[in-house]
């Protein structure tokens, strides 16, 4: 059985401020997490939780991944925008055109995030979290379908896309071409094998799917950290 996308984790200086700050753009549930952290856990289908980790990694580049909401109508993108400024969020340009039809975020440890408009296609039906968008290679597209057992659902000029078969977000790389990496990353995968899972088989498959190992097992916290094809740090958890 393979693992279980069980959290996407993010690396920061003041956990509970972003934790909080995500809480209420999200609406999700507030819970302390076992690794001096805290967990956000989800109130609709999206099926993964979202968890804030100590850490004093300086961001000194845009993210490789960033989330991007949906809105079903322009007040309801207004609505979540002036939401997540009042929470402490702030407007960034990245590069962004207006005619994209979308707003460009950075949340108070200037994580970016977009508040796509209405009437995207691609998102329709992938809930508020409409995708977890990287800057990546088709190959780590091909890695992580393989990793996680979800089917490509686009799978074109280089740019591929997974959803699970669950539903809730779709995981999206852009291809080329692919930033350079500069420092370890602020939002990570955790994955879990399940509950009667075998950790170390997991590890050992990941690894002959192209993965590689960048750490050894962390003592009682208990996870393995590796990276995929295109260098980005995950980690393997205990199961559950």
């Amino acid at each position: 059985m393979t693992c279980q996308l069980f959290a996407i984790c993010f690396g920061a200086s003041r956990p509970l401020r972003l934790a909080q700050f995500w809480a209420g753009v999200l609406g999700w549930e507030m819970v302390d997490d076992p690794d001096d952290g805290v967990t956000l856990l989800p109130s609709d289908d999206t099926g993964f939780r979202i968890r804030f980790l100590p850490s004093q990694e300086p961001k000194v580049a845009q993210n490789r991944m960033h989330f991007d909401l949906t809105s079903t109508s322009l007040e309801d993108q207004r609505q979540t925008v002036d939401r997540a400024l009042a929470l402490g969020g702030q407007h960034i340009d990245v590069g962004q055109r207006p005619e994209e039809g979308h707003v460009v975020l950075a949340d108070p440890e200037g994580n970016e995030f977009c508040v796509v408009g209405p009437g995207n296609s691609f998102l329709a039906d992938c809930g508020f979290i409409g995708a977890l968008a990287c800057d990546g290679s088709q190959e780590v597209g091909y890695f992580w379908s393989e990793a996680l057992g979800w089917p490509l659902v686009w799978d074109q000029d280089q740019e591929t896309a997974i959803r699970s078969p669950h539903g809730g977000p779709k995981i999206t790389w852009g291809g080329p071409p692919v930033a350079p990496k500069t420092g370890k990353d602020r939002l990570r995968f955790d994955l879990a094998p399940p509950v009667q899972g075998d950790r170390q088989a997991e590890v050992d498959r990941l690894l002959s799917l192209g993965a590689k190992r960048i750490d050894a097992d962390q003592g009682e916290a208990g996870w393995v950290e590796l990276a995929d094809p295109d260098g980005n740090e995950f980690s393997v958890l205990t199961p559950r």
